[in-house]
């Protein structure tokens, strides 16, 4: 208790705690407000169909997805996020141990009010129930072991070697195997990560002897042994993933560098320009005194061991920031996928704020609490917008009168669970229809994930995609081509797809018939902005056509 309260007196540690229960307060919010998101209600289908790996991504984030549902037996957009909400804050905590770790607590608290307060961060890793969220975590997870194991000294050091190039390999890097082989479990970035980890080791010459130790090939085993659900699951199904994965890196047309310079300018409005910019601007400043270092074969830092800090973020950072930004010259890319390796860098971003802070202490406070205030001033507004239409016209909640059309508004796609679930609840001619159908099937993958949240609690009918551009994902290993051959379904799609005449005629093909038996409007503001179709769909004459899976 005493230990606790000396703890809690230190004004360091009293600001990452409200940090930190702050940020998991602010995020709670969000998620329990915000409609599910398609990606996530398509990953809360994972989690239905548990299995050692997926088409789209490994198995991690089926678990996080339905760790909530699992735990509460409620199905809802809070409860999905609940492992994301739980993954983030432990990223948080290792990030700040790992910044602690390698360069001091007041840059810590620096790099942890960065992370808190970043957009792209707060909502992608720790409010969405994406493959990011475990991601992040264990990446968090091998930074920090890594931080402990290249920079700590030995019980029992050579008299003939120098306090700065001490370093024995030890136990850790085999708990750095298994970290990394979670990351990769979680996404396919993870890759990249242990990528990174080598590198470090064979451009830092007092940590080359790692390569050699036998806890490295110890820890490349366990990495081994921790990916094996991906290559099983690949193994049974013609490494399909892994081939769905590598295509997205292979060029299909020419290089644009106008595209690079619009990727740079969305990475850094996702981040936040006042976050964005110090991050880019920190990450080419270390790569350039890396490069000027090789060549001259000088360190650019007084201090070894901050050379090699910096170094070893660099390598865990630059080839995801510059290797998927300079992708976007050549393919459209989401602002997401490079969020890992900006991750790290706030770690030098907050070692920064340190130097910022000695020249003005409240040049820096402004900097942060402006950033913070307008972030979040600007998520609650959207919030509101997405769930009440704040800014549509016409809304009853409208401010002065609104200006955006509903049909000109993305956010309207989104689906309101609850109100799907009532509209299948309230209709008896839906119930009838649930009852003696099959199996129900969608146009889009994307649309199969909130059907199933809002039904689970009233059916458990199985779900599939129907789609004449065969982007199945994972529906085309959760079932059998010819499995509901004779049997009667449910057509469920949003308005964007109703007037469709080749979806409309491709399945009339495959079914004996197909009968528009109800609508359920989706509304916002007192408006509808969405109609969902229902169509009953009588006896599967054929097998769909799929290009991939069983």
């Amino acid at each position: 208790m005493q230990i606790a309260q000396k703890w809690l007196v230190q004004k360091t540690n009293q600001s990452m705690l409200c940090l930190l229960v702050g940020g998991l307060l602010f995020r709670g919010f969000l998620a329990f407000w915000l409609y599910p998101t398609f990606d996530e209600a398509y990953y809360y289908l994972y989690s239905l169909h548990l299995d050692w790996s997926y088409f789209d991504h490994p198995v991690m984030v089926a678990l996080t997805t339905g760790f909530g549902p699992w735990l509460t037996g409620v199905v809802s957009q809070f409860t999905i996020r609940l492992g994301a909400l739980i993954c983030y804050t432990g990223s948080l905590v290792l990030l700040y141990l790992a910044s602690k770790k390698l360069f001091s607590v007041k840059a810590a608290n620096f790099t942890l009010a960065i992370a808190t307060i970043s957009p792209i961060f707060l909502v992608g890793f720790g409010v969405l129930s994406l493959p990011d969220s475990p991601l992040i975590l264990f990446w968090s997870a091998s930074l920090y072991c890594a931080a402990d194991e290249f920079f700590r000294q030995p019980r029992t050091p050579k008299p003939s070697l120098s306090q700065n190039e001490l370093y024995l390999p030890s136990y850790r890097l085999a708990i750095l195997g298994i970290l990394v082989g979670l990351a990769c479990l979680s996404k396919y970035h993870g890759f990249v990560l242990g990528f990174g980890l080598v590198g470090f080791c064979l451009t830092s010459p007092r940590h080359r002897c790692v390569l050699l130790s036998p806890w490295a090939w110890l820890s490349l085993g366990l990495f081994m042994l921790t990916i094996c659900p991906i290559v099983f699951w690949n193994l049974q199904h013609d490494w399909v993933s892994l081939r769905f994965q590598s295509e997205r890196a292979v060029p299909r047309s020419g290089y644009s560098l106008l595209s690079v310079g619009a990727v740079c300018l969305a990475e850094v409005a996702f981040l936040f320009p006042t976050i964005g910019l110090p991050l880019w601007w920190v990450n080419l400043q270390v790569f350039l005194a890396k490069i000027i270092q090789i060549f001259s074969g000088k360190s650019q830092t007084h201090s070894r061991d901050l050379a090699d800090a910096e170094l070893l973020i660099a390598w865990l950072s630059l080839p995801l920031t510059l290797g998927f930004t300079l992708m976007g010259g050549y393919r459209q890319i989401l602002p997401a996928w490079a969020m890992p390796g900006f991750w790290g860098a706030t770690l030098l971003l907050g070692q920064q704020a340190v130097i910022w802070e000695q020249q003005s202490r409240r040049w820096v406070r402004r900097w942060l609490l402006g950033s913070g205030l307008m972030v979040g001033s600007i998520l609650l507004i959207a919030l509101l917008q997405v769930t009440t239409g704040i800014f549509q016209k016409p809304s009853q909640y409208a401010l002065m009168g609104g200006f955006l059309s509903p049909k000109d508004d993305p956010s309207t796609e989104l689906i309101d669970i609850q109100q799907l679930r009532r509209g299948f609840v309230e209709s008896p001619v839906l119930q009838t229809a649930l009852q003696n159908s099959s199996f129900i099937f969608t146009n889009r993958y994307y649309l199969g994930g909130p059907i199933a949240m809002s039904l689970k609690p009233i059916a458990d009918t199985p779900i599939t995609c129907f789609d004449i551009g065969q982007d199945l994902r994972g529906f085309a290993f959760w079932s059998k081509a010819d499995q509901w051959l004779g049997k009667d379904a449910l057509y469920i799609t949003t308005a964007a797809f109703e007037k469709r005449e080749d979806l409309m005629a491709s399945y009339r093909t495959h079914f004996s018939s197909l009968t528009a038996i109800a609508t359920i409007p989706i509304s916002r503001g007192g408006v509808e902005v969405n109609m969902i179709h229902v169509y009953q769909a009588k006896t599967l004459l054929q097998p769909y056509p799929r290009s991939y899976g069983i």
